[in-house]
C-alpha cells in the first residue's frame, strides 16, 4: 500500500500538493461517512479474529478504493471521530493513525506539527509492540509498509529540516522545542530494538538447523500466536540497511542485513516492495564499496524477476514505484558494468534491455573524458538514494539550505573513484590483446616510463580487488596477470558459452509463429 521509496519532488516539478490543514477544501475531521464507519468496524473485527486474509483485502483494496473515492485531496476522518466505533481500542487507534499519516504523506503535504505527531504515533506503536502484549496477526504487506514508511518519514523530515532558508519563526520555534522528533539515534534505536526483542537473528540461525519455522510460513504463526514483533524485527534489518545507506555508512548497512540470506527466497521476497528495496540498497552499498561483481549479480537477478512479473502488479498502488526503481537499477547496472565489464554475469534478457536504455551512454562512459564524467554524474544522481544529513541545523542567521550537502559529498566520492579508474581502462585494453607482453613494450605503448607503468599495474590490481563482508579479498577483474622477469603474463577467464537462453528464445518465437499460422483460416 505504501510507496516504498517516495522521492522529494524535483525542483521544477508541478506545484506541490496543498498543505494538510483542517480547513482545506472544507474538510471536517469529525465527519465519518458510513462507508468509513463500516470499514473501521470490519477491520477491527477481522484484527480481533486474526483473519489475515480479510485484513489484507481491506488494507490493500478497500482502503485504497475509499481513499480514491472520498479522500483524494483531504485526510481521512480523525482518530477521535472513529474511536468509539472500535471500543476505543488503544492499539487499533494507533494502527489507524499510522494509516492516516501514511495517506496524508502520499496525498498532501504534511505540516511540521503533523510530522511531529506522526513521530509520536510511531513511538507509541513501537513501544506497544516492544513492551506490551500484542496478540495480533497482521499481513506482511502492512508490517513492511510500517517499517518502510517510518524510514521514509525520517528521510523526508531530514530533507524538510535541512531547507532552512524559508522557515517561519513558528516553524523554527517548533523545531527547537521538539528537537528529539525524528532524531537519528531514536530512529536507529527503534529499528535495532525491534531486531533484538524479536530475536529474529537467533530464529533465522535456528531455522538453518531445522529447529524453527519462519521462512517456510512466511513469518506467520499458525499456532495462535502473533507474527507482529517477529516480522517487524525481520523487516527492521532491511530498514537499518536503508537508513545506513542514506547516511553513507555502507559497511554497517550490509552488516545489519547479514542475517538474511539474500541468495535464497525469504520473507523479504514475500512483499514486492521489500524485495526491491532490499536488493536496490544492497546493490548500491556494494557498488560504493567497489564490490561490483556482487552488485551486478543481484541487480541482474532482481531486474530479471521484475521483467517476468511486473504485469502482475499493474493494478497495485506500488506499480509506479516498481517501474521507477527498475529504471534506477538499470542505471546502477550500467555504472557497475562500465567500471567492471563483467557482461557474462548478466542474463541475455536483462542485457538487451540494458543496451536499449543505456547502450550508447555505456560506450561513451568507456572514454573517461569530460563527457564520460558527465554521464557518470547524471546516472549516479538519477539512481542514488536521497542522502540525508541527520544533524540538527544551525538556527543562527543567515539561515541556509543544506539539504543537498550529503548528496554532493557522496557524488564527489563516487566521481573521485571513477577518476582513479581512468588510467586503468587503457591498461585493460592492451592486456585484453596480449597473452604475454614485456614491461618495456607496454610502457612504450602507453607512453609512460617503466616505474610509472609498475605503479599503474599495482593500481589496477588494487582497484580490481575488494574486501567482502567476511573480510576476504575478492577479485572483480575479468582478466588477471602476473609479472615474471619483466614479462607480463595475462590470465583471462573465459566464460563457458551458454546456449540454453538462445534456444529458449527461439522456441518461444517459433511457438508464436505457429499460433499465428493456426489462426489463419485458409480459403
Amino acid at each position: 500500500m505504501a510507496n516504498f521509496d517516495h522521492d522529494d519532488a524535483p525542483p521544477n516539478s508541478a506545484a506541490p500538493p496543498p498543505p494538510a490543514s483542517s480547513d482545506a477544501l472544507g474538510y471536517d475531521p469529525n465527519f465519518v461517512p458510513d462507508s468509513v464507519k463500516s470499514f473501521v468496524v470490519h477491520l477491527y473485527r477481522h484484527i480481533r479474529e486474526k483473519n489475515v486474509y480479510e485484513i489484507h483485502q481491506m488494507y490493500e483494496t478497500s482502503f485504497q478504493t475509499l481513499s480514491e473515492r472520498l479522500f483524494k485531496d483531504t485526510p481521512w476522518p480523525s482518530v477521535d471521530a472513529v474511536a468509539h466505533y472500535v471500543d476505543n481500542d488503544h492499539v487499533f487507534c494507533l494502527l489507524y493513525r499510522e494509516m492516516w499519516f501514511r495517506h496524508l504523506y502520499a496525498r498532501l503535504s504534511p505540516t511540521l506539527k503533523q510530522r511531529i505527531d506522526s513521530w509520536d504515533n510511531y513511538c507509541s506503536l513501537f513501544q506497544v509492540v516492544l513492551h506490551g502484549v500484542v496478540n495480533m496477526q497482521l499481513p506482511n504487506q502492512w508490517l513492511w509498509d510500517m517499517v518502510d514508511e517510518f524510514v521514509y518519514q525520517f528521510q523526508s523530515f531530514c530533507q524538510y529540516r535541512a531547507k532552512m532558508k524559508n522557515k517561519t519563526e513558528q516553524e523554527i520555534a517548533l523545531l527547537t522545542q521538539f528537537d528529539q522528533a525524528w532524531n537519528v539515534y531514536g530512529v536507529l534505536n527503534f529499528l535495532q530494538a525491534l531486531v533484538e526483542k524479536s530475536m529474529i537473528v537467533q530464529i533465522l540461525e535456528q531455522e538453518k538447523e531445522g529447529l524453527e519455522q519462519f521462512t517456510s510460513t512466511d513469518g506467520y504463526d499458525y499456532n495462535g500466536g502473533s507474527n507482529v514483533l517477529k516480522v517487524l524485527g525481520y523487516f527492521s534489518m532491511v530498514g537499518l540497511l536503508r537508513v545506513h545507506c542514506l547516511l553513507g555508512d555502507y559497511h554497517t548497512g550490509l552488516k545489519c542485513l547479514q542475517p538474511i540470506d539474500i541468495s535464497q527466497q525469504g520473507v523479504y521476497t514475500s512483499v514486492i516492495g521489500s524485495h526491491i528495496t532490499t536488493i536496490y540498497h544492497y546493490g548500491f552499498a556494494n557498488l560504493m564499496l567497489r564490490r561490483y561483481v556482487e552488485a551486478i549479480r543481484e541487480f541482474n537477478k532482481i531486474l530479471l524477476y521484475i521483467y517476468k512479473t511486473k504485469q502482475y502488479h499493474q493494478k497495485s498502488p506500488q506499480y509506479e514505484q516498481i517501474l521507477k526503481k527498475n529504471e534506477q537499477m538499470y542505471a546502477l547496472l550500467a555504472i557497475c558494468l562500465s567500471l567492471c565489464p563483467q557482461v557474462k554475469l548478466v542474463e541475455e534478457t536483462v542485457n538487451s534491455q540494458l543496451r536499449e536504455k543505456y547502450g550508447e551512454k555505456m560506450i561513451r562512459m568507456q572514454r573517461y573524458d569530460d563527457e564520460a564524467f558527465a554521464i557518470y554524474d547524471e546516472l549516479f544522481s538519477y539512481a542514488c538514494p536521497k542522502f540525508i544529513t541527520p544533524s540538527a541545523p544551525s538556527f543562527e542567521e543567515p539561515l541556509v539550505n543544506y539539504n543537498q550537502d550529503a548528496y554532493r559529498l557522496q557524488l564527489k566520492l563516487f566521481l573521485y573513484e571513477v577518476k582513479q579508474q581512468q588510467l586503468l581502462s587503457g591498461v585493460r585494453t592492451f592486456l585484453k590483446v596480449y597473452s604475454t607482453i614485456s614491461l618495456g613494450k607496454l610502457a612504450n605503448y602507453m607512453e609512460v616510463d617503466e616505474p610509472t607503468l609498475r605503479t599503474i599495474l599495482m593500481t589496477y590490481k588494487h582497484k580490481t580487488h575488494a574486501v567482502d563482508g567476511d573480510g576476504k579479498i575478492i577479485s572483480n577483474a575479468d582478466l588477471d596477470f602476473y609479472i615474471d622477469d619483466d614479462m607480463i603474463h595475462v590470465v583471462e577467464s573465459r566464460p563457458a558459452k551458454r546456449y540454453g537462453d538462445y534456444f529458449l528464445r527461439q522456441i518461444v518465437k517459433l511457438e508464436g509463429v505457429i499460433n499465428d499460422v493456426d489462426r489463419i483460416k485458409l480459403e
